[in-house]
């Protein structure tokens, strides 16, 4: 195992040398929508907007966004997806679409069923070879070359549905994965296939020893519940016991630093963390050094990425888009403002708003956070409080010691005029007067709005305490445990419904 270990390094030496070698540019942005448009122009959607006739104009990008209006799932369901998802050929992309990837996300909607095409699987392909790549700059020895890694996802076993196949997006990739990898990845077929969290969950613990694990990847949530499990069950000082090449820790789709201090707990070595963006609609970037914050956009993968600012320019009060034409393209950016994003794609989403927000840390490398989502805001009299200013503020309370569990929710009370956060706790961290002062005093210092807010018109925030666990038997109670569920952090009108509910069945 060590020769392929020695192998396997020196690839990554080769992809790292060939990634830092290509300087990228605003010119990859118009090739990849130039090569997007010539191959869909004899599309259904193609002939509708005259792809055409975009293709022999001077400013193709302008006239594109003129031509073809932004929507959102719905709207691109109600007026071209259902086509496809019918069998239909050549409706929004070349040919028949057979598979589409089941996602959920946040918001409570049902799921969506988002195109999957053998184009977008190969970018899929070339964007993990090229993180894999960047590992290099760690200088990890052989061992941990050879070692396995674990994908803690949903289920893989797809289902065919009328005329496609659908499933988790992990299933669809895992059916295109090279029989030379799969001995690579864990936790194997049979266990991946499984459908039940609670029964995967299981299955993983008890096979845990037998594994040599140097790379975990999936939603800290579920993955820093596996290793805990791991170690409790098999009575571990810590997660290293049984693996000792574990050394690189995979995250996305969440807010990382509240489990940081939980996967340090587990581990007698230091884990590098790499953070990624790689949603059911594309794979969009990821963290090139563990020691450099953000991810860095890939420009020239198939993706033709747009940004709206996220303001009252563009969206309302209820985070509702304004304009359908407006947005600005990667060369217009700058840093540090909060931005919707808007893609174009090779599986044949076109000016999709996928709901997320980014923010730009630096406009040359092309680098971004993940700073919000379009509808998970507070906003009941002008605060205008995002998720990224209740992330940190809520980091600053474990900073301070004040908590030690890294789950919370908030309902906004329109009626009181107060946002209402639920946080776990254990029994002796009762003091919510602390935890108020601290959360509202944090709030106030990021953002102007909130301060001005709580001076006249927005009540003091009320806090609600439940005990550890409660947060995971109502996603249990939801069947929306394991895989890619996540906890939404502000709730919806209808969240807030389901959650109440959920809490009176405890009483």
């Amino acid at each position: 195992m060590k020769v392929i270990g020695r192998l396997i390094k020196k690839t990554t030496e080769i992809g790292f040398k060939r990634i830092n070698r290509k300087q990228l540019s605003y010119r990859n942005q118009l090739e990849v929508l130039m090569a997007l448009l010539k191959k869909a122009q004899n599309t259904e959607l193609g002939f509708y907007h005259g792809f055409k006739n975009l293709l022999v104009n001077r400013d193709v990008v302008s006239k594109f966004q003129d031509e073809v209006p932004i929507m959102d799932y719905e709207e691109f369901h109600s007026r071209w997806l259902h086509k496809a998802l019918k069998g239909q050929s050549d409706c929004v992309w070349p040919g028949k679409i057979k598979y589409y990837a089941l996602s959920s996300g946040t918001t409570g909607s049902p799921s969506k069923r988002i195109p999957v095409t053998m184009d977008m699987i190969r970018s899929f392909q070339r964007s993990s070879i090229r993180q894999y790549s960047v590992l290099h700059a760690l200088d990890l020895d052989e061992h941990f070359f050879s070692a396995s890694g674990l994908a803690v996802g949903g289920t893989t076993r797809l289902k065919k549905s009328n005329q496609h196949v659908e499933g988790d997006l992990s299933g669809i990739l895992k059916k295109h994965t090279t029989l030379l990898i799969r001995p690579m990845t864990k936790p194997g077929d049979r266990i991946a296939s499984l459908s039940d969290w609670n029964e995967k969950l299981n299955r993983m613990v008890e096979r845990a020893p037998s594994w040599n694990i140097g790379i975990v990847a999936g939603i800290p949530s579920w993955c820093l519940m596996l290793m805990e499990r791991i170690v409790e069950e098999h009575n571990l000082r810590s997660i290293h016991d049984i693996w000792p090449n574990f050394r690189v820790y995979v995250h996305g789709g969440v807010y990382m630093d509240p489990y940081v201090a939980r996967l340090q707990k587990i581990c007698k070595q230091e884990v590098f963390l790499f953070d990624t963006y790689l949603a059911s609609e594309g794979y969009f970037g990821f963290q090139i050094h563990p020691d450099q914050p953000g991810m860095k956009l890939l420009i020239n993968n198939g993706i033709f990425f747009e940004f709206i600012p996220f303001d009252s320019r563009y969206f309302n009060e209820e985070g509702e888009l304004i304009s359908q034409y407006k947005a600005l393209s990667i060369s217009e950016v700058k840093e540090n403002v909060d931005y919707a994003l808007v893609i174009s794609t090779n599986a044949g989403l076109w000016r999709y708003l996928i709901g997320d927000l980014v923010r730009f840390i630096d406009v040359e490398d092309y680098r971004i956070v993940i700073s919000g989502r379009i509808k998970q805001f507070l906003s009941l009299c002008g605060e205008h409080l995002s998720l990224d200013n209740i992330n940190q503020a809520f980091q600053s309370l474990l900073e301070q010691g004040f908590l030690t569990h890294s789950e919370f929710t908030i309902v906004a009370d329109k009626e009181a005029m107060l946002h209402h956060w639920f946080i776990e706790s254990d029994p002796q961290e009762n003091d919510s007067t602390k935890l108020l002062k601290g959360l509202d005093g944090r709030l106030g210092e990021l953002n102007d709005d909130y301060y001005s807010a709580r001076k006249y018109s927005l009540k003091e925030p009320k806090i609600t305490l439940l005990k550890p666990g409660t947060f995971y038997a109502y996603m249990q109670s939801l069947g929306k445990i394991g895989a890619q569920n996540k906890l939404p952090r502000v709730m919806n009108e209808e969240q807030a419904k389901t959650w109440f509910a959920f809490l009176e069945r405890l009483d």
